[in-house]
């Protein structure tokens, strides 16, 4: 392949991101609707029959290894590794964000509820691809329709009819809360490039996130 010498240096990040979220994917398709978790279909049930120190089920011990280890080392990727963007210094947020999610919800056991929301709809499949390729409709679909939809409605209004004494609900739901805020940034992203190529300001696809060589060199 002739790749430029720019896109030389972003192949390895984009392989094994394409790489991760295809397995994630498909571990969490098969988790959903191939087993007899109900959650996807009956958003409240995650909370039924919830108490403290309730077991973990295996395979959902194993989405959330997966999940922690790839966002534990993807804090240390976007700030030394990947290629530094627009968006990077909010891209470090969500992996915060969503890390911590990940551990405070193992550890008062909110597992099914954040296994939902983990494995299946705050990823679309073009999640890797980012920005031009996700302008699929899974961008819009998965994180600004069924996130709200499903997840939020569950751990907002749900979780309080079933526990209404669930441990540390603000904290949870404001940390979804940001995480929902990031989502509508990063469409904002792709509004952006859709207008440039609309308004013939792009020549070729590029990553609206990236800085211009002008802008670099400023810097």
């Amino acid at each position: 392949c002739n790749l430029q010498p720019k896109d030389a240096a972003k192949m390895p990040e984009s392989a094994w991101k394409l790489l991760f979220y295809t397995l994630s994917w498909s571990y969490g398709i098969y988790l959903l609707f191939f087993t007899d978790y109900p959650f996807f279909y009956d958003p409240p049930s995650v909370f039924y029959d919830w108490k403290k120190g309730m077991d973990v089920p295996t395979d959902i011990a194993i989405a959330y290894l997966l999940q922690c280890s790839f966002y534990g080392h993807s804090i240390y990727a976007t700030a030394y590794m990947d290629t530094w963007r627009k968006d990077s210094v909010v891209m470090l947020l969500h992996h915060v964000v969503t890390l911590t999610l990940i551990a405070f919800s193992y550890a008062f056991r909110l597992c099914r509820g954040k296994l939902r929301w983990v494995s299946c709809l705050s990823r679309d499949p073009c999640g890797p691809l980012n920005p031009p390729c996700s302008l699929c409709p899974g961008r819009f679909w998965f994180r600004l329709y069924w996130f709200p939809l499903k997840v939020l409605y569950a751990t907002c209004y749900s979780s309080l009819q079933s526990v209404p004494n669930i441990p540390f609900y603000f904290f949870f739901n404001a940390l979804l809360l940001v995480l929902t805020l990031m989502n509508i940034y990063w469409f904002l992203y792709i509004v952006l490039f859709v207008a440039k190529v609309l308004m013939g300001q792009m020549q070729e696809v590029n990553d609206v996130r990236e800085y211009d060589v002008e802008d670099s060199k400023k810097t």
